[in-house]
């Protein structure tokens, strides 16, 4: 499941997700459905809006759904609108934000029964991430409330043009999941890490476990978040900026003991485009991987 409907707006301008960083014009999405692909995974979700439709599917869908077709991997679509609310509730006059992450997993309520996996459209996570996901849902399919997480090292995600958004997590000694919290503006500074407000820097440490959006989940989480979104629409304080988004929700689950989260370590290094400056890195960082033999230089040629 690729949530792909943001527009990246700290990018500054065009449609972040289908810059192209391969040799041969691939986007970072062509790099996680391969390794998808090729960890096991037989269906793959795009989260769009449906006014990117047509370029998304001209970018990347059209070519991935014969891709896909030729493995026996199928494709389908979800949309996220802003409109798309429970019975009995009604768009906020004025509201243009998104409505965040959460109802972006929700618009594929019609679509999914089975566990799933949930990234970002236009960050690269790295094989051993979706090999571990996959592996801990098949070992784990009989428990409708166990999910995992892909847990990164906060040091490997951070961008050297500005200041990123990151879940920032306490893990217990079983590599369980205790909480996770929506952090922005962490920035990278001497070999560390810090959250900047203004002027002020408040070092963080950049060894701690971070979410990058990459969930391992069941079909039971459909039900959960149905029933948090209209908790989230009673409560929400500001309707015109708020956002459910997966972290909080699953904190809050967590919290009340509703499910358990395995985070499941990875050593890889994300990159990713969250500014138009780091694109020259994503793209040497991807002719290094090639060189090393990670991925063919004809990405799907094997």
């Amino acid at each position: 499941m690729i949530m792909a409907a943001g527009l990246g707006s700290r990018f500054g301008g065009g449609i972040k997700q289908l810059e192209p960083v391969g040799p041969n014009g691939e986007i970072i999405m062509d790099y996680s459905i391969h390794d998808a692909i090729e960890a096991g995974f037989t269906r793959v979700i795009f989260i769009i809006r449906r006014d990117i439709e047509a370029d998304f599917r001209a970018a990347i869908g059209d070519r991935i759904q014969d891709i896909c077709a030729r493995r026996g991997v199928q494709v389908d679509y979800a949309f996220q609108e802003l409109g798309d609310l429970p019975e009995g509730y009604d768009l906020p006059e004025g509201r243009t934000k998104p409505w965040g992450t959460g109802q972006a997993v929700l618009a594929c309520r019609e679509l999914i029964r089975e566990p799933f996996v949930v990234i970002n459209a236009d960050d690269y996570y790295g094989k051993e991430a979706f090999a571990k996901l996959r592996a801990f849902l098949l070992e784990n399919s009989g428990a409708r409330f166990r999910f995992c997480m892909a847990g990164f090292i906060l040091n490997n995600t951070l961008s050297e043009h500005g200041g990123v958004t990151r879940g920032v997590c306490q893990v217990d000694e079983d590599f369980r999941l205790m909480t996770v919290k929506e952090t922005k503006h962490i920035v990278k500074v001497d070999g560390g890490a810090a959250i900047q407000e203004g002027d002020t820097l408040t070092p963080i440490n950049s060894g701690s476990h971070v979410s990058m959006n990459m969930w391992g989940l069941t079909g039971e989480m459909i039900r959960i978040l149905d029933r948090e979104f209209r908790v989230f629409l009673e409560q929400m304080a500001d309707p015109m900026k708020e956002e459910f988004l997966l972290p909080t929700v699953m904190d809050s689950l967590l919290r009340r003991g509703e499910v358990t989260v395995q985070v499941l370590e990875t050593q890889d290094k994300w990159f990713g485009v969250t500014y138009r400056e780091d694109k020259p890195l994503v793209v040497q960082s991807f002719r290094a991987l090639i060189d090393q033999g990670v991925y063919a230089e004809d990405l799907y040629s094997k």
